[in-house]
């Protein structure tokens, strides 16, 4: 009985000797000295609404109106009162300091667990680490319905198909007496090539009483690896002894110098971060214009340079194609060209796709489409989010599109 106890006491002082070692790794590994946000998602205000451009999500459902929201559905809100008779706390603000009727977003979580927020952010710079923060809130009373279930949140973090970093909130428990914000941070790394990035969040938790809260003040900070120590090493050199004469009369011992130490300053050069404007990949770097036989070249597309972003190839199947305005809705409209023809005049980009679809066989092998900026928005460049489903695959495009340069797709048909 004393052997196994004291095993399980070497057992557990290892465990806690191997994590504390892991965890000091990692707080060494992210040495940084962090800038302002590049990001700051506060949903605005009552008097300045932002519309966040959330992608539609299976479960939920966003109610137009500030309010309590009901199971599997969002608002984004300045205040919560009198929500649900008395089981969900008083928020008389949002969670950002200074704001006049800021707004928040409050989840009422849907009966099934899963994504309730995704959103993507451009302009990163690629081989850069960022701090991600977030302010959650449990809005539920401790005791209250029985409070059955609580929120259990995981931030994901993905480029493409990769997940670049994941993290876990942990549950987030009600509270008697008072709200309380609490602050969730993450690090993550944008691989080369790549300057956009997918934040998405899911509830591990069932809907039910106890699993509602808000969100407020997603910020996304650069960091700055801190450069090590300088140190300094002496090195010493080899001593050096005169020859000793033959002299006919005893000679005094020749006198013997050693040089002095030298000091020798040794510093690792500090990363290079990459301070590039934000570009969308391109699969071709050199830009020309096609002309598809027996149709004229738009204007449009004639007169400005059209970089290929992106080339796919698929069997035969329809293409669903959907197109959002990417970021904060800022007026951007988009004129759309199909192998050179007007296929969208002047459609404006929000939060709703423009749905359009496609048929690829052997009768249509070939598609082209030209994505063309008909004005910058309140917030240049013309940026938008393309969407192509074709069967089980999904292709996410990021476009950005100027007054002097457009955006090309081309979809070939897959030879067996």
């Amino acid at each position: 009985m004393m052997q196994n106890k004291l095993r399980f006491t070497i057992v557990f002082f290892l465990f806690i000797a191997t994590v504390f070692v892991k965890q000091t790794a990692l707080a060494q590994q992210y040495d940084c000295n962090f800038k302002g946000p590049v990001i700051n998602i506060d949903f605005g205000s009552s008097n300045n609404q932002k519309e966040i451009n959330l992608l539609p999500i299976a479960n939920y459902n966003k109610i137009s109106d500030d309010g309590c929201p009901n199971d599997g559905n969002f608002s984004f809100a300045s205040y919560l009162s009198g929500c649900f008779g008395a089981n969900w706390h008083t928020l008389p603000e949002d969670h950002t300091p200074g704001d006049i009727n800021g707004r928040m977003m409050v989840v009422n979580a849907a009966e099934e667990p899963g994504i309730f927020f995704i959103n993507y952010i451009a302009g990163l710079k690629p081989g850069t680490t960022y701090e991600i923060s977030l302010w959650l809130v449990n809005v539920c009373i401790t005791g209250q319905c029985g409070t059955i279930y609580s929120p259990d949140i995981n931030i994901i973090i993905s480029s493409g198909e990769n997940n670049l970093a994941k993290f876990a909130t942990g549950i987030i428990s009600p509270t008697e007496q008072q709200p309380q914000w609490k602050k969730y941070t993450g690090l993550f790394s944008v691989p080369p090539g790549a300057n956009v990035v997918a934040i998405k969040m899911d509830d591990n938790a069932n809907g039910g009483c106890g699993n509602d809260f808000a969100l407020d003040d997603i910020q996304i900070k650069e960091c700055r690896m801190l450069p090590p120590p300088i140190t300094v090493t002496p090195q010493s050199l080899p001593v050096k002894t005169a020859p000793v004469k033959q002299a006919k009369k005893p000679a005094k011992a020749p006198v013997v110098k050693e040089s002095a130490p030298s000091l020798v300053i040794s510093k690792k050069s500090d990363p290079v971060i990459v301070n590039a404007p934000f570009t969308m990949p391109v699969t071709s770097a050199a830009v020309k214009i096609e002309k598809l036989a027996g149709l004229p070249l738009p204007l449009p597309i004639a007169t400005r340079a059209n970089p290929l972003i992106k080339k796919i190839e698929t069997t035969a199947t329809e293409m669903v194609i959907e197109l959002y305005d990417n970021g904060e809705i800022d007026g951007d409209t988009v004129t759309i060209y199909h192998n050179n023809q007007l296929l969208v005049s002047h459609a404006g980009l929000t939060a709703r796709p423009i749905t359009l679809k496609i048929k690829i066989d052997k009768e249509h092998p070939h598609h082209e489409l030209v994505m063309v900026a008909d004005n910058l928005g309140s917030i240049p460049p013309n940026t938008s989010l393309m969407i192509l489903t074709a069967g089980d695959k999904r292709y996410e495009i990021f476009i950005s599109s100027s007054e002097q340069k457009n955006a090309k797709i081309v979809i070939d048909l897959k030879e067996p």
